[in-house]
């Protein structure tokens, strides 16, 4: 399971202050969230279960549902980025800037990898009447 910031009131204000950078309003669900995602500083990769969990054991009321709808809020407002893997399984990482991750099979973790050791060359053409949003680079590992 991911480490989640504390929920002290440096993280709360650091939440406020980043959820107010995005527009969006300070309700005590989404405080709570914006604190164990971002309050440390700390970049994270994080599921909807994972933050879910991390709330219940630091006694935090906020339904599972709850969690999905404050991630898409946060995601909208371009606080996070979703990775998707294998179609099914969802992180939301904080770290905005465009970067690799590697997906380890074994224990279903997502961390970033290099960013250095990347380089795309080319990318094919969009579509007529499309655009590139963004290119997600997920490498899978499996322990040897």
């Amino acid at each position: 399971m991911t480490d989640f910031a504390t929920l002290s009131s440096d993280a709360t204000d650091h939440g406020s202050r980043w959820l107010a950078a995005a527009g969006l309003r300070p309700t005590r669900q989404r405080l709570t969230l914006a604190a164990l995602l971002i309050g440390d500083g700390m970049d994270r990769h994080a599921t909807a279960e994972g933050l879910f969990a991390a709330a219940a054991l630091r006694d935090e009321r906020v339904s599972l549902a709850t969690v999905y709808n404050t991630l898409r809020a946060f995601c909208d407002a371009g606080l996070l980025r979703e990775i998707t893997v294998d179609g099914a399984k969802s992180y939301f990482d904080t770290d905005m800037g465009d970067h690799p991750h590697f997906y380890w099979e074994d224990t279903a973790e997502l961390t970033d990898a290099p960013r250095e050791a990347l380089e795309i060359r080319r990318l094919p053409h969009a579509p007529e009447g499309a655009e590139v949003v963004a290119v997600d680079v997920v490498i899978r590992l499996r322990r040897v």
